[in-house]
């Protein structure tokens, strides 16, 4: 699904992070963790194709980022669901057409979009504020609302930036319930955090792979929690 081949990404003359070789195959479920600063961003980006590696090579399901047209990138951005770790929203519309704007930019059909949008909205737990305007909601629901919008189209893979950095433990766990859902459904998820405690939680509940960027390398990959 996402190959790289000793990519690297550097913003000035050192890079950032160097030498990664790794696969992050479909229906797999992934946690990345590092300090701040350390690349984890950056990694996700290089995901996406948001960036294009420096060095080395990234795939996104067979294909090699730096060979993609631009239209070629945003046809295979619809196969990933991003949530930012700003949950940035347009705030004077609601949290419906929010979380329905990827649907509507890309121009789906609007029967079809509303019903998925109404179980989708019901799904994270925000039927009751579905017609309420971003500056109104909560850290938690902003969180949902940014994860509902990032699976609106289906996508195979979801990639999730800092999720629970702004919300308390109990909407942390409930965050990480609804990306664990979503993997036994098929999706591969691939999370970012720093907290281990978060990690640690999932240990029963999924089997996950730990990546782990010290050095602007991944110093450690495995399924231990």
């Amino acid at each position: 699904m996402i190959e790289m081949q000793d990519a690297a990404y550097g913003y000035g003359a050192e890079p950032l992070l160097a030498d990664l070789s790794l696969q992050l195959a479909p229906g797999s479920f992934h946690f990345l963790t590092g300090p701040s600063g350390a690349g984890k961003t950056t990694f996700l980006k290089l995901c996406y194709a948001e960036l294009l590696p420096t060095g080395g090579s990234v795939s996104l399901f067979g294909h090699t980022a730096t060979g993609l047209t631009r239209d070629g990138i945003a046809d295979l951005r619809q196969r990933i669901g991003v949530v930012h770790q700003d949950c940035a929203f347009l705030d004077h519309l609601s949290v419906n057409e929010n979380i329905a704007l990827p649907l509507t930019v890309s121009a789906k059909g609007s029967m079809v979009q509303d019903a998925n949008l109404s179980e989708l909205v019901g799904w994270v737990g925000l039927s009751s504020r579905a017609n309420a305007l971003p500056p109104e909601l909560s850290g938690g629901e902003r969180q949902r609302a940014a994860l509902a919008r990032a699976i609106i189209m289906d996508p195979d893979l979801i990639l999730a930036d800092e999720p629970t950095g702004n919300v308390d433990w109990d909407m942390s766990l409930r965050l990480l319930n609804l990306l664990i859902e979503l993997n036994k459904l098929g999706k591969t998820v691939v999370i970012a955090t720093h907290d281990l405690a978060l990690i640690r939680a999932a240990k029963q509940k999924v089997q996950a792979r730990v990546l782990r960027i010290q050095g602007g390398q991944i110093m450690a990959a495995g399924a231990d929690l």
